[in-house]
């Protein structure tokens, strides 16, 4: 038995090596450097760079927009992906070509997607042409606070297959018999969705909403393709406010964001686990 864990050690030690290298010492170096004056000296200031941090207006717009887009995109992108799992799962003739299909969008090139989006939501577009057709006026979508329309309608676009095929696996785990019975007593889609489907996958469930969220964190890609570095105040994220930090060489700010807003994560995240325990204690 201890031979057999040295040998696993030993394959896992170029990971652990390579980990250690580019992630856990750059990671301690960073905290270190939040703390410094950026001068070639290298002054300890000790927390006055994150002071500054919070007394800039642009960062808490920037952490604000962060914080309801992915407010709006993760729920969205979970109920989503598990409504069109639960409806790929009861589709019986061509559920295969179906469940292969919604892969396709997160496989496909962000630079594709983008000018999918840039003519779909350009003034003399469909989307607008829509409009017009329906008495309405045309939306300046791609230069004004309607931006955020059509980034989270990108963002779910391309982050929904990834997130049907785990629902779709903890599917295969549910007995058919129970959505039989349910049928027989005449619980519709809806009914059978919400309570059968998702009380017995509540664990893959958690997991696709933490993934939502994490996406949604990094929906600044998203807003830099449309709207460039300096967007609509509207869109404007966390990510563009300390992508013009490191654009202007100032590191100290933006390694002090950068563990500002980890900590916020990691306090939302703790949050959300403990009210998993608790759903899957009450469950049980």
């Amino acid at each position: 038995m201890f031979s057999k864990k040295k040998s696993v050690l030993l394959f896992l030690l170029p990971g652990l090596v390579m980990l250690l290298v580019f992630d856990f010492i750059p990671f301690v170096d960073g905290i270190r450097s939040s703390l410094t004056d950026g001068s070639y000296k290298n002054a300890f200031v000790g927390l006055a760079n994150y002071r500054t941090l919070l007394e800039n207006s642009m960062f808490r717009l920037g952490l604000q927009n962060t914080m309801e887009l992915s407010l709006i995109g993760a729920p969205l992108l979970w109920l989503l992906s598990f409504l069109l799992a639960a409806a790929l799962g009861a589709i019986k003739p061509f559920g295969g070509f179906f469940r292969s299909g919604v892969l396709l969008p997160y496989l496909a090139p962000s630079s594709a997607i983008l000018l999918v989006w840039l003519v779909v939501f350009d003034y003399g577009g469909p989307v607008n042409r829509v409009l017009s057709a329906l008495g309405m006026q045309r939306v300046l979508w791609l230069e004004s606070g309607a931006l955020r329309v059509p980034i989270v309608l990108m963002f779910l676009w391309k982050n929904l297959g990834f997130c049907v095929v785990i629902f779709l696996a903890a599917l295969q785990s549910i007995p058919q018999p129970l959505y039989e019975y349910a049928q027989l007593e005449g619980a519709g889609f809806f009914r059978r969705a919400f309570g059968i489907t998702l009380p017995l996958i509540t664990p893959s469930a958690f997991l696709v909403f933490v993934l939502a969220w994490i996406n949604a964190f990094k929906i600044f890609k998203e807003v830099y393709f449309i709207a460039g570095a300096y967007p609509d105040y509207s869109v404007y994220t966390l990510q563009n406010y300390m992508n013009n930090m490191f654009g202007k060489m100032n590191y100290q700010l933006v390694t002090a964001a950068a563990y500002t807003f980890a900590v916020i994560v990691l306090l939302l995240f703790g949050a959300l686990f403990l009210l998993q325990r608790r759903a899957a204690r009450s469950v049980a």
